[in-house]
């Protein structure tokens, strides 16, 4: 017998001894998705997950609610933070803390279901698909743009539903649901501070409403604006183990002064202080002159957001009502980067500036002079919807709408070098040393040496400008088509038409790659789907032995897309409800996904990322096939990965292939009510198995996957190139490509309880993810790369056990809530065994808060955010502060104080 086997057999066998047969009771399980905002008939509602009308909510699949009280007793006011701290969601995804954005995402917050990938996830407003967020060409919404003041709930369906909802359902599908019964004026307002007395945030709430017999409007407001926290504050420099057993800074080897190799080899550092001999140089040295980027970076980024809101319904007839949706978000982020660094710059022996008397190469030299770069995005989003429902004769309910959306911005860099005018300014026959010459003459050999007519001269700004537009047109008719002996058999029916696009322009300078940045080439593309789909609901058998009802659940969708065809997708599920107290549940899918804009056609970029080289030090590390491997590769013995960063391609790939899935789920449900009244617990395994999976393996997954390879026989081993001076990496491919497979499994688990003891109302929300399996084969053939368990290389956090607690007691008007996140062990993806941050400990961060009720309409609240300081552990394959950015918290102990009232 298996592990699943073993743990959803105990979790049955539970619920048969702690819960009398047959009890009598037809309450449903509130373990479920919940209902949209729409109107259906009395006691139907619309679950996440199903488009037919139902009574039964827990019956559809795994879902994890989260309610507009549960949000406000924890203090947050994102929905990112919200979603991030759930088991659920794992690995790589965009938020204020991740110096590492999605690309063009920055600002754009983000949720990664099951790690496997924001793209995987899909994020619907009210049942309904919203226009993707970011600065052109992007995959996700951004979770923000919806007040979160508007929500009355928020439903993470953990389970694949393409064929309910279409492509990039996958992983899951979160809803954000909407408030439809608000009348009045209510305002809302919570500032906090950290412990060190940086990272203020301030959030603003306005939400108004009126309502009357033929139908309402309801307007909501979020403005909120948080400050930077510099990374150095958090991280003084970058970390790794020199000598055995001790860490020190490492720094990059992008110095100040400016790093040279002279005809014979030897690599040479110039001058370095301020004011100094401008014609000084010596033997380089990685621990005196490398440069500490870290207060250049932030561990978080400020950002100013304003999100608007209108809903609006009105009864036309009896049968007809008009509803609309507009959503209206603006926001300005920004991002301190080190400065720039020029590369390769050969400087002949004659050139005046240059000291040594030979022929060099500038290896790299850092553009400190100007300061950190300064990154700016500002965006503007918009959507609007419009439809009608109503009811025909027979019952049936059905509803035609129209949305349309678009996002459109603006984002750059200060302080960024034009290389061709570089050149300029090292051609004697070209510039001048005379004052107020066009072309100056510039000085690279010594930090300080830069006129400011030279940088004037060489340094701009670039501007690029992006964004996304979505266009959707759907028609869904729903009812019963006939009555069974268990029960009537109800169906869903309708159509879809939905054109995406993507488009990104950069700086003219960046697209013909004379820019000292990212070389990036235009984006522009879109693609169109035309869907038609069918569910059917039949229950089987109700009312027998063993079997209070026992339900078949069944979905087919067929999608038509312009660039690849058409195809299939299906859906079944099992609901068998043994009595009031015990049901097991599955569901059985498939899933299909074509490659998005960006990963079609974005540009080919380049960029310094954080990455580990396994073959630093790689002599001492005792390792045979590693020693073997680096030597073939001309690696010196002595060698010593020169910082943490190396210059990466990353960009799209239009030879890229649909992805397809199948996933499947199968669990129980327990309530035992005779026993424990207001208890239910829930055992969901699920697994999934992605063939032809799109992804862009990271550099340090490549290198360590490389280098572990007999005679470098991987096909990661033709994705970089070495130096044959110094035997540093000085090109890597991280574009992404169809992988073999990905396989994931795992278990959820979920305890609910609500009740009354003494007076004091008491509720208590655990969730916690067992992650047995996640393994990625990256060709037909290739080793797999097991991801479960692992941490760091830019790939985010896998760690096998996840967990999230929510603990609420209130009495009085007086509410207190503890509620603590736990992330699992992990092992670094490519530190070797024993080494310092091979493995990262158990890690709980614990939140409170304590709430004053003054009546139904005015509240006031205190709260401590990681009351206990946790600080991120060490991660030797870091992508930031020394830790994995995606998964830690680095801001420690942080405050807050809010209130809200009606009028």
């Amino acid at each position: 017998m298996d592990t699943r086997t073993k743990l959803l057999v105990g979790a049955a066998l539970l619920a048969v001894v702690s819960t009398p047969a047959m009890a009598q009771t037809d309450e449903a399980a509130d373990t479920g998705a919940t209902a949209q905002n729409n109107d259906s008939p009395a006691g139907d509602i619309v679950v996440t997950g199903s488009r037919i009308r139902r009574q039964d909510l827990a019956g559809v699949g795994p879902a994890t609610v989260v309610s507009a009280e549960q949000i406000e007793n924890t203090g947050l006011v994102n929905i990112e933070t919200v979603l991030q701290r759930l088991p659920a969601n794992a690995g790589f995804a965009g938020n204020q803390t991740s110096a590492y954005w999605t690309g063009n995402g920055y600002g754009t917050a983000q949720v990664n279901l099951r790690g496997l990938g924001i793209k995987r996830t899909l994020v619907l407003l009210n049942g309904r698909r919203l226009v993707a967020g970011g600065t052109g060409a992007n995959s996700s919404p951004d979770l923000n743009m919806i007040p979160v003041v508007a929500l009355a709930r928020t439903d993470v369906l953990k389970d694949g539903a393409s064929a309910i909802y279409g492509a990039d359902a996958m992983a899951g599908v979160v809803n954000l649901i909407t408030r439809n019964d608000y009348e009045g004026f209510g305002v809302s307002a919570r500032q906090g501070i950290s412990a060190r007395g940086d990272g203020r945030d301030f959030t603003a709430d306005l939400i108004w409403g009126i309502r009357n017999d033929r139908g309402g409007l309801m307007a909501a407001a979020t403005y909120q604006t948080t400050s930077a926290v510099n990374m150095a504050s958090r991280a003084p420099c970058s970390l790794a183990e020199t000598t055995p057993g001790k860490l020190a800074c490492v720094n990059s080897a992008s110095t100040i002064g400016g790093r040279a190799v002279l005809p014979n080899g030897q690599q040479i550092n110039f001058n370095q202080v301020p004011g100094g001999n401008g014609n000084f140089y010596e033997p380089y040295s990685a621990a005196k002159h490398n440069f500490n980027s870290t207060p250049f970076l932030n561990a978080v980024s400020p950002v100013e957001r304003i999100s608007t809101a209108l809903f609006a319904d009105y009864q036309i007839t009896d049968g007809v009502k008009f509803f609309g949706e507009f959503l209206y978000t603006h926001r300005k982020s920004n991002q301190i980067a080190t400065p720039g660094t020029l590369r390769n710059l050969a400087i002949s022996a004659s050139n005046p500036t240059n000291p040594t008397g030979q022929n060099i190469v500038l290896v790299q030299r850092r553009l400190a002079e100007p300061g950190a770069r300064q990154f700016f995005q500002e965006t503007n989003t918009w959507q609007g919807t419009a439809g009608l429902r109503g009811k025909f004769a027979n019952g049936w309910a059905w509803e035609v709408a129209g949305s349309f959306g678009r996002n459109t911005a603006v984002d750059g860099s200060t302080n960024v070098a034009n290389l061709e005018r570089v050149g300029n300014t090292i051609n004697t026959s070209k510039c001048s040393m005379t004052a107020g010459a066009a072309i100056p003459c510039a000085d690279y050999l010594g930090f300080g040496d830069l006129t400011p007519q030279v940088l004037d001269y060489i340094l701009f700004t670039s501007r690029d400008r992006g964004g996304n537009q979505l266009a959707t047109v759907t028609a869904d008719l729903t009812g019963k088509l006939f009555d069974l002996p268990a029960g009537p058999l109800s169906f869903a029916t309708g159509v879809v038409y939905r054109k995406e696009k993507g488009w990104r322009n950069p700086d003219p300078l960046t697209v013909l790659g004379v820019a000292n940045t990212n070389q990036q080439d235009p984006i522009s593309g879109s693609s169109t789907a035309k869907e038609a789909y069918l569910e059917l609901s039949v229950p089987l058998l109700a009312d027998t032995p063993l079997i209070k009802s026992l339900t078949l659940d069944g979905a087919v969708r067929y999608s038509n897309y312009d660039l690849f065809g058409g195809d299939w997708n299906y859906k079944f599920g099992l609901d068998w409800q043994l009595n009031g107290s015990i049901r097991m549940r599955g569901t059985y899918g498939t899933g299909f996904r074509i490659p998005n804009v960006p990963e079609l056609f974005g540009g080919v970029s380049e960029g310094n990322l954080t990455t580990t080289d396994p073959c630093s030090r790689y002599a001492a590390s005792g390792n045979a096939t590693l020693i073997a491997n680096c030597q073939a590769s001309g690696v010196p013995a002595n060698y010593v990965q020169l910082g943490t960063t190396i210059l990466t391609t990353v960009g799209g790939n239009q030879k890229l292939q649909p992805e397809s899935s199948k996933s499947w789920t199968i669990g129980t449900v327990v309530q035992p009510k005779a026993l424990i009244p207001g208890l239910s617990l829930t055992a969901d395994w699920f697994e999934i198995d992605i063939k032809g999976a799109i992804r862009a393996i990271p550099g340090s997954t490549k290198l360590a996957v490389c280098y572990a390879s007999a005679n470098l026989s991987s096909s990661f081993c033709k994705d970089f190139t070495r130096s044959p001076l110094t035997g540093e990496v000085t090109f890597l491919s991280a574009q992404p490509i169809n992988t073999g497979r990905e396989q994931l499994s795992g278990l959820d688990l979920g305890l609910v309880y609500n009740r009354t003891v003494g007076g004091v109302a008491v509720s208590f929300d655990l969730n916690a993810t067992w992650l047995s399996k996640y393994v990625v084969t990256p060709f037909p053939g290739g080793a797999p790369i097991n991801f479960d368990g692992h941490i760091g290389g830019g790939n985010g956090g896998y760690p096998k056990w996840r967990g999230y607690g929510v603990l609420n007691a209130k009495k009085d008007g007086i509410g207190i809530t503890w509620s603590t996140q736990w992330i699992g062990k992990a092992t670094d993806f490519n530190a070797l065994p024993g080494a310092i941050g091979y493995r990262t400990p158990n890690v709980f961060y614990h939140n409170a808060q304590l709430a004053f009720e003054v009546n139904e309409k005015t509240r006031f609240q205190l709260g401590i955010d990681n009351m206990f300081d946790r600080k991120a552990p060490y991660i030797q394959s870091f992508t930031d502060a020394n830790t994995d950015t995606m998964t830690y918290d680095l801001l420690g102990r942080r405050f807050y104080v809010g209130f809200r009232t009606a009028f």
